[in-house]
């Protein structure tokens, strides 16, 4: 944010999202590439993902909105500075796996929550680990993976890796003791990189070091956009929560036993959709 400020990066919105989309027949997302389960390039070499999937159930709202078709296009972000500076600029409308932070909701606005999550260590299979005194554990560039674990283990030493691709590399190698990040990126990197025979999450259990939604960020004062994002998610939730055919096919494809991700069950997304929902109207779903 600090950078952003200082190169003197301003909002470029001369008109609104849903009025640019509408003329252009266009929807530009910000996303990375290679992220599980989130967007990443499938076997076909096609960008899959569950944020993908949520994406394209906006682009779905947009169309019946407009009465005609809206095309996705993707352009590459790989860190949340970058997403936020281009949402800035009006170069991308809006970006996924996002975590909420104070700082940033005063340049951006966020949708609804679409999965939760925590932050966990990947650590070696089978290691008992009673403390991480002196143990060194990989930090991606993230601030709240850093607080979350310097709090949690004020004795070990902070290792920074500038990926989580790098530091799973550092953990292969044992240049690290332990690897850092968001659960289910990590569930789903190590499966990516195969290294879930050798190498496991900790904590055990149903809870990491706190819990926090992820979402979507679109630019400031569209609120339109924004209530068309937060439909299309809410929808998704409603539809699942009811046994919807579609969107309990398409939530169980990402997260839950039988899932890409299996750290995340399929009661803790009940639970989650459920206390998201209840803040809101239902939604009426034919099945």
């Amino acid at each position: 944010m600090t950078l952003i400020l200082s190169v003197g990066i301003k909002p470029a919105f001369a008109e609104t999202v849903v009025e640019r989309i509408s003329r252009t027949g266009n929807l530009v997302v910000g996303t990375p590439f290679g992220l599980v389960p989130y967007a990443y390039n499938n076997s076909n070499e096609e960008l899959d993902g569950y944020s993908i999937d949520v994406v394209k159930q906006i682009q779905k709202q947009l169309e019946l909105r407009f009465g005609k078709q809206i095309q996705l296009s993707f352009v590459e972000v790989n860190n949340i500075s970058d997403a936020v500076s281009k949402i800035l600029t009006g170069e991308i409308d809006i970006a996924c796996n996002t975590v909420f932070t104070w700082q940033r909701d005063q340049f951006v606005d966020y949708t609804l929550g679409y999965t939760q999550s925590d932050i966990r260590l990947l650590i070696p299979k089978g290691k008992t680990i009673d403390n991480f005194s002196g143990k060194k554990i990989g930090i991606p560039p993230l601030t709240f993976v850093y607080s979350a674990i310097s709090l949690n283990h004020p004795d070990a030493t902070l290792v920074e890796v500038k990926t989580t691709e790098e530091g799973l590399q550092a953990l292969k190698e044992g240049k690290i003791d332990a690897l850092a990040g968001d659960a289910i990126i990590l569930d789903g990197e190590s499966q990516q990189a195969q290294m879930t025979a050798d190498f496991e999450l900790f904590p055990k259990g149903v809870q990491g070091y706190g819990n926090y939604g992820v979402s979507c960020i679109v630019p400031e004062n569209n609120s339109t956009f924004l209530n068309v994002a937060n439909y299309a998610i809410a929808r998704m939730m409603e539809g699942y929560l009811v046994g919807n055919e579609e969107m309990t096919t398409m939530v169980n494809r990402w997260l839950g036993e039988d899932g890409v991700v299996t750290i995340v069950t399929k009661e803790h997304l009940k639970t989650f959709f459920c206390n998201t929902i209840n803040n809101y109207e239902q939604i009426p779903f034919d099945n």
